[in-house]
């Protein structure tokens, strides 16, 4: 009886019992919220799809978000975070196992994000991201203050109220979101977009940034925790002030700012000082400076005064000077007839001592040593002429010796073109030239037939060669044509 009706069940293949499984599961469980710890999370896959694990004491399932959904998750899956997400369960028929396909999900209670938060608060911290030495100092008194908060709430209202009331500046607002899913990319984009901003562009580059957003729970200011808003801040080069919720709201932001505000209106506060106070520090400073310069001026009048009492009178100062000088003048007639009479007394003498015979011997021995003089001179010029005359023999010889003129008397000539240019070779003259033909005793004009070999000419013609004449002993040999 038994073998008859299981020969009756439907055979199915297993592609068609996973369909059916998979409808099951999907008609029955078409849409869970479920509670665990998250497990085996490693971030995006290359398709951008996330793929990891909820678990609990007793049991684990696979979870999946789609690369869309992800994108636009305000809180991303942490490992060990304890989530409660929303999703449909399916199955997987590749592996035969089932899974949940998250649409949502959230930290499971404040703990779970107070744990989210300090565990990524101490991870940027051991990165140096919120150490003192990044700090940059708020300048004293900034041309432009950029803003990056929402432009249709009441914060930038206070801000502008604030920095109207204590010292007017340009202010450059970059509006963004300051809650939900995409304020945390915008923010960082505002911080980074700032500073991007030239020196001397079209849009002047703020002096400070405030980064501000008013009060709300610590969902609502959860993009302020968000790594990329935290790193954007601690990269500006431009001093940041963190002005996030109220006082006692503390985000990741605040760490990495330079300052960090209790509310955006003390964000203003802390960007420029109170004119009004300003005013009348100057005010007191140059009250200060003027009278200190005033009691300078005392000092150094009654100074002057004591100096000119101590100093002697112009009497006093010129009364020995005058008396000395009334002497030298009693003395001086006495001194220039003295002086005059002694040269009186030595002109004299000198006057005694010349007469005619001593200028007459005196001519004869100058005479005489001038014709000295002139017979050495005399005798000098000659000997400079003799020498400067063999000098041009020398050269005139040397100059004959290597003249071409010189070979042409020992029987050479000299050929030139009608250009009076010397042809050093047969090869140069053609037939027809032009030629100057120049002998010792002068030249003559041809014309070249061009020539024939040597082996077309008549042996008869042809004169046999002359024997060489021996050189006599002593005879230099004759020099071969220069040319």
């Amino acid at each position: 009886m038994i073998e008859p009706a299981r020969v009756n069940v439907v055979e199915l293949t297993v592609s068609e019992l996973s369909a059916a499984l998979k409808k099951t599961v999907e008609e029955t469980f078409n849409h869970v919220r479920l509670r665990g710890e998250i497990s085996g999370y490693r971030g995006p896959h290359s398709s951008g799809h996330v793929y990891f694990a909820l678990k609990d004491d007793s049991a684990r399932i696979d979870a999946i978000i789609w690369k869309g959904v992800f994108g636009k998750m305000r809180i991303r899956p942490e490992e060990g975070l304890e989530v409660v997400v929303t999703g449909r369960i399916t199955t997987y028929p590749g592996r035969s196992t089932y899974q949940i396909v998250i649409e949502t999900l959230e930290p499971a209670g404040l703990g779970a994000l107070m744990a989210l938060l300090e565990e990524r608060r101490r991870k940027l911290a051991a990165e140096g991201l919120f150490d003192e030495a990044r700090k940059q100092l708020i300048p004293f008194m900034p041309r432009v203050i950029g803003v990056v908060t929402s432009p249709t709430g009441a914060v930038i209202r206070d801000i502008l109220h604030r920095l109207a009331d204590r010292f007017p500046r340009h202010v450059l607002v970059w509006p963004v979101r300051v809650q939900g899913d995409g304020a945390a990319e915008e923010i960082a984009a505002a911080i980074r977009g700032f500073n991007a901003l030239p020196e001397s562009g079209p849009v002047a580059r703020p002096d400070v940034l405030i980064v501000a957003r008013g009060g709300g729970s610590l969902e609502d200011l959860w993009c302020f925790n968000e790594e990329i808003v935290v790193r954007a801040a601690a990269d500006s080069m431009i001093p940041l002030i963190s002005a996030v919720g109220h006082e006692t709201d503390i985000t990741l932001i605040d760490f990495a700012a330079d300052r960090r505000a209790p509310t955006p209106t003390a964000a203003a506060e802390m960007a420029v000082p109170v004119r009004a106070d300003l005013i009348a520090q100057v005010a007191a400073l140059a009250a200060r400076h003027i009278a200190c310069w005033q009691r300078g001026i005392d000092i150094r009048r009654k100074d002057l005064r004591a100096l000119g009492r101590a100093l002697p009178t112009p009497d006093r100062l010129f009364a020995v000077r005058r008396q000395t000088l009334d002497n030298l003048a009693e003395r001086l007639p006495r001194a220039l007839r003295a002086n005059a009479h002694v040269h009186h007394q030595r002109l004299a003498r000198l006057a005694g001592r010349l007469s005619t015979q001593v200028l007459r011997t005196r001519l004869s021995r100058n005479a005489e040593i001038l014709a000295a003089l002139a017979e050495r001179s005399k005798r000098a010029m000659r000997v400079l002429l003799d020498r400067r005359a063999d000098r041009v023999r020398s050269a005139t010889q040397l100059l004959t010796a290597f003249s071409y003129r010189s070979v042409l008397a020992r029987g050479f000539t000299l050929v030139r073109d009608a250009a009076g240019t010397p042809l050093h070779a047969a090869a140069a003259v053609s037939t027809g030239m032009r030629l100057d033909i120049e002998f010792a005793d002068g030249h003559i004009a041809a014309v070249s037939d061009g020539g024939r070999p040597p082996e077309d000419r008549p042996s008869e013609e042809t004169p046999a060669p002359a024997a060489p004449k021996r050189r006599e002993k002593g005879t230099p040999p004759k020099q071969g044509s220069l040319f």
